[in-house]
């Protein structure tokens, strides 16, 4: 008996495991009601914009200095530099959702993690935009446990935020949710929900002790995403103005998948400056599970401060956010940043919109100018759709029709 079966073992039993905490969580839970009827929808314009928050790092405020920042901002900067990126963002970008992906607050440094929380999303709070926020790595590393921080998270102001889906008893880690965004009012898809928005708890450090480095998504959490999938594909490809695929989705959560270490610079947009992809050692699945589902279009994650690209793989658009939190490591002279999501609809031929046309993003930099840099179209109606909903059966078709040619050919 070696070594690798060993780690097999351990891993076989963590991803089967379900922490105590959990399995209580789900009967002893609920949000606010406010914001268990609340809705997104796609503006009249016909868009609906995303704002990515990745990596705050929020600590105690005017007294948390920056890290990584030029000599002559050293003795002014603070966690306020933070709260005021935001305020410019939302002021600049008017966005139809902001979404924290994690690292929100810099536990260790914090001396009330309840406070940081508060301090942190209080620009989202104020701007009165629904808001929704994941864990990372660092949440939990203060004054609260990491259920104690999602439940703190969902108890505040205009946040869509879930502890966990209502329907499941047993998934392992603190929020995981999914949200739908319905198209334009008074349109045919007015009731129907043309973008999903997938979000996932991807942990914080192994617990397998033979398996060192950060967690990764677990077999509990991937069954409901398969599960929910398929429910909102079943949904849209039926009456009422039955579809013939799945609506698109996007997934968010901190975490990079071990796949984002498939590009070089011949293939992203962007920056990659780390020395190495910050994933979990082990390769837990996830990117296959979201190729089989077929509707995920981009993956947005943090975690990596100083890279910020997006490279295209079997299909799926696997994006940085880019390093936003001036107490969280990053690059001298390397600004802070944002990125932006916005999907589009397509026009109809009576004049109403109709279903998404288009996902395209772009980044903000924290400077004078908000300069924008990095525009793309991450996914297109035209050139995406079915093309990769099932690419395994679609390389499988290619290699029959190659071989059907060879014969033909008589080789």
């Amino acid at each position: 008996m070696g070594l690798d079966f060993i780690v097999l073992v351990l891993m076989v039993s963590s991803f089967c495991s379900v922490p105590l905490s959990v399995l209580a969580a789900k009967h002893s839970y609920r949000p606010p009601p406010q914001q268990q009827n609340q809705k997104l929808r796609f503006g009249p314009n016909g868009e609906f914009k995303i704002l990515q928050v990745a990596d705050m790092h929020y600590a105690d405020g005017k007294t948390t200095p920056c890290l990584d920042v030029l000599p002559s901002q050293n003795f002014s900067c603070s966690d306020l530099n933070t709260t005021a990126f935001i305020h410019r963002m939302i002021l600049a970008e008017k966005p139809n959702l902001i979404v924290f992906t994690g690292d929100n607050i810099f536990g260790f440094d914090s001396s009330d993690s309840a406070k940081s929380l508060d301090a942190a999303f209080a620009p989202a709070i104020a701007s009165n935009i629904p808001w929704v926020a994941v864990l990372g790595n660092h949440d939990q590393e203060g004054s609260l446990s990491r259920e104690g921080v999602m439940k703190h998270i969902v108890g505040m102001k205009n946040t869509l935020s879930k502890l966990n889906p209502p329907e499941v008893h047993i998934i392992d880690g603190f929020g995981n949710y999914n949200l739908e965004v319905e198209g334009v009012k008074g349109t045919a898809f007015e009731n129907k929900s043309v973008l999903n928005l997938y979000f996932l708890d991807s942990g914080d450090y192994s617990k397998v002790p033979l398996i060192p480095g950060y967690d990764w998504i677990k077999p509990s959490q991937q069954l409901w995403f398969e599960r929910t999938s398929a429910k909102l594909r079943k949904a849209y490809i039926n009456a009422p103005v039955p579809q013939k695929e799945a609506a698109p989705g996007l997934a968010y959560f901190h975490i990079p998948l071990p796949e984002y270490a498939s590009f070089d610079s011949s293939n992203f947009t962007g920056v990659k400056q780390e020395a190495g992809i910050s994933s979990a050692s082990v390769n837990s699945g996830f990117f296959t599970t979201l190729v089989g589902a077929g509707d995920v279009k981009a993956v947005f994650t943090g975690h990596d401060h100083i890279n910020d690209f997006c490279g295209k793989l079997t299909g799926i658009q696997l994006c940085y956010g880019g390093g936003f939190g001036y107490h969280a490591y990053g690059k001298a002279g390397w600004s802070r940043r944002a990125r932006v999501v916005v999907a589009s609809l397509e026009k109809t031929g009576k004049g109403t919109w109709g279903d998404v046309n288009t996902i395209k993003t772009w980044k903000r930099l924290d400077d004078p100018h908000l300069t924008g840099i990095d525009g793309q179209v991450l996914w297109s109606k035209s050139f995406g759709g079915m093309i990769f909903y099932n690419t395994w059966n679609t390389l499988l078709l290619v290699l029959k029709l190659c071989y059907r040619l060879k014969r033909m050919d008589g080789i």
